[in-house]
């Protein structure tokens, strides 16, 4: 049995026009980002601006421009606003050879995969900005110094690497390794 799909949503019969891209200019992968998206052919015009910036603020003075910085946000030349999840969908949307996986993306089993890829790329932002910042200490949950503390044993100290160091025994119990 053959399978055929519908004529892909061209640029020319959709209503986005244009999309402009806030990014986090202080974060490496964002940089990296919006560097990989310029090199790309672009069905949709992409505008890339950081996020935070005066120029963004100028352009958008009604959008809370801190939560901007903390999820992806990319404006649509009709005022439709995508963050998160939908826009990376839709800034893929904008891509010649990326569209077909947007398209996939979009669907319930890709809105899966796309959400995992976006929690996955803020906890790699979280990193960063833990080393630029201090630390993150897994048993209490604040930033500290120069050591990571993870709530199974395990430190990393920058000056002499992981160590392992076992729950203590509640009780004379000792849980199973």
């Amino acid at each position: 049995m053959a399978t055929t799909t519908g004529p892909d949503r061209d640029a020319v019969r959709v209503p986005v026009r244009g999309l402009t891209v806030l990014y986090d200019a202080q974060c490496s992968l964002c940089a990296f980002l919006r560097d990989w998206l310029v090199r790309q052919r672009q069905l949709v015009p992409l505008e890339l601006v950081a996020a935070g910036s005066a120029e963004a603020t100028r352009r958008y003075p009604g959008l809370d421009h801190a939560a901007t910085l903390d999820e992806i946000t990319v404006i649509g030349d009709a005022g439709q606003i995508y963050r998160g999840t939908a826009a990376w969908v839709v800034t893929l949307w904008a891509l010649a050879d990326h569209r077909p996986m947007a398209h996939r993306l979009s669907t319930p089993a890709g809105a899966r995969l796309a959400r995992g890829a976006v929690l996955a790329a803020a906890r790699w932002r979280e990193g960063q900005r833990a080393r630029r910042e201090g630390y993150w200490d897994g048993r209490n949950g604040q930033w500290g110094g120069r050591t990571y503390v993870a709530a199974d044993g395990w430190t990393y100290d920058q000056t002499v690497g992981w160590v392992y160091e076992p729950p203590a025994c509640d009780g004379g119990t000792c849980p199973p390794r």
